[in-house]
Order: C-alpha cells, then structure tokens, then sequence
C-alpha cells in the first residue's frame, strides 16, 4: 500500500514549548502523547466510516490506532492494518483474476443469490475484475483529509495544556 499519512506538525508556541519541555519534559511528554493518542483514535473512527465491508466487517475490524512513539524529535501516531487486502480497497487494483472462493461467499453474503447460482455470479464477476481491476475507495485518504482540522485543535489544545500546567 502506498504510504497515505497525515503529516500534522504543530509550530503552536514552538518556542514556548520547548523551553516547557526543558522544565517538565515529563508533562509535555504526557500531555502530548495523550493528544497524538487521541487524534489516531478519531482518525481511526474517520477511516472506518469510509471503509467498505462485505459485510463480514473483518477489513473494519482490523483498522486500529498504532502505539504512539517519541522519536526524539517528534511524536508519531497513527492508523492501520495488517490485512494485505486493505492496499487494493484503498488504492483500487489492476486487471487481475481474484481467487473464486472469497467471491464465492461475498456473493452469498451480500447478493443473496440462490445457492446453484453462487459459483456463476462469483465467476462473472472474477471475469469483470479480471478485465477492469476494481476501483479505489481511499478510506485512509480520506479519512485523513477529513480528519485533519480536528487533529490539528486537538494537539494545539493538548499543548496549550501542557504550557498552562507547568506554568501553575
């Protein structure tokens, strides 16, 4: 999957929060961990949202919020997978022929279809991918673009936080 990320950097009293994290590198550290933490948790509500399902839910289910890490320079969060599928429902898939089984039961699930005409549907359309690919849904994209405001207040907030309990 390409690398789809949401790059926030937060300049909001720079030089106010650097000389804080001289101070009490422990309550920046607490404060801003908190609020990368939940700035991943609303994005990864946003990109579920955007997610398709077959209605199994697994791809939904398996998008979470990482752990936050401290590079030593910056705080990183984020959302993701670790289902290899989650690529092609994001950026959409070349002409290729699928396998017929996970058809097969996505066609049962959502189509409804009679049971003896189940592999005939699934076949048509494997054939249909086979020829056009599927389409791209850009629910990490998206979610991220959507997202962006909100994470931007929720870290301002979370700074300005951190400046008014060390100056307390």
């Amino acid at each position: 999957m390409a690398e789809e990320a949401l790059v926030t950097a937060i300049h909001h009293n720079a030089e106010a929060i650097a000389a804080a994290f001289e101070r009490a590198p422990e309550i920046v550290r607490e404060e801003i961990e908190a609020g990368v933490y939940e700035a991943s948790l609303l994005l990864e509500r946003l990109v579920v949202e955007k997610t398709p399902t077959s209605g199994a839910g697994t791809l939904r289910e398996s998008i979470g919020a990482l752990p936050v890490v401290f590079t030593g320079a910056a705080w990183e969060g984020g959302v993701g997978t670790a289902l290899a599928y989650a690529a092609p429902v994001e950026e959409g898939s070349k002409p290729h022929m699928p396998p017929l089984a996970p058809l097969m039961d996505w066609v049962k699930r959502r189509l409804g279809v009679a049971p003896d005409e189940i592999e005939g549907v699934a076949q048509a359309i494997a054939w249909k991918i086979f020829h056009e690919g599927t389409k791209a849904h850009h629910m990490f994209r998206d979610g991220f673009r959507a997202g962006e405001p909100q994470v931007r207040e929720i870290l301002a907030g979370r700074i300005d936080t951190a400046l008014a309990r060390i100056a307390a």
